[in-house]
C-alpha cells in the first residue's frame, strides 16, 4: 500500500545558498527621476543546484505572499507583506521570512530613495552564478540578467516601502 502526504516542506534558507542584494538606480520613463532599484537572487550554490535554488525562492516568496511574474504589488499593498526594507548608514538591509540581507547603497541610490521614500524591488527566483559578491558587476551584465523576460517572468516584483532609524 502507497500512501501520500500533501505535506509541505520546511523552507530551510540554506536550499537558497549564497543570497546576495544589489542596489541601483536609474531613470524612470514617466517622470525623469531617479528609480532606486533593489535584486535579491542566488548564486545558485544552495542545495539541490540552481534548480533546488529556483524551487526554494518560490517557496519562500509565495509563504511571503508574494505573487511571481507578471503580478506586481504596489506600495500600499506591499505594506502588509513580511517584508521590511531598512536603509541606514548607506546601507540597505532587507529583512523577510526565514533571512535579512544587506548591501552598501551608492549615493545616487539613497538620493532617489530619499526623493521617493520606495524601492523597486526584485526577487529573482532564478540563480545568478557569474555575479559574485566583492566582484563589481558591469551596467551591461545588470541590464542583461534584469532585462531578461525569462527572469523577470519568474520574478517577484513590488514596490517596497523604505525605512529608516529616523523614521524619515
Amino acid at each position: 500500500m502507497t500512501s501520500t502526504s500533501g505535506a509541505v516542506r520546511a523552507f530551510r534558507p540554506a536550499q537558497l545558498g549564497t543570497l546576495v542584494v544589489i542596489a541601483w538606480s536609474g531613470e524612470h520613463p514617466d517622470d525623469e527621476h531617479d528609480m532606486p532599484f533593489l535584486l535579491a537572487y542566488s548564486l545558485g550554490d544552495g542545495d539541490g543546484g540552481p534548480s533546488g535554488v529556483e524551487a526554494a525562492a518560490r517557496q519562500l516568496l509565495e509563504e511571503a505572499r508574494m505573487p511571481l511574474g507578471g503580478e506586481y504589488v504596489d506600495e500600499a499593498q506591499a505594506a502588509h507583506l513580511p517584508v521590511t526594507l531598512l536603509v541606514e548608514a548607506g546601507q540597505a538591509v532587507l529583512t523577510m521570512p526565514h533571512l535579512t540581507a544587506q548591501c552598501s547603497a551608492p549615493p545616487e541610490w539613497l538620493a532617489a530613495v530619499r526623493e521617493r521614500g520606495h524601492v523597486y524591488f526584485i526577487f529573482a527566483t532564478r540563480a545568478w552564478p557569474e555575479a559574485i559578491p566583492g566582484q563589481p558587476v558591469s551596467e551591461e551584465r545588470l541590464r542583461d540578467f534584469v532585462g531578461d523576460e525569462a527572469m523577470l517572468s519568474t520574478a517577484a516584483h513590488c514596490l517596497l516601502p523604505v525605512r529608516s532609524l529616523r523614521g524619515s
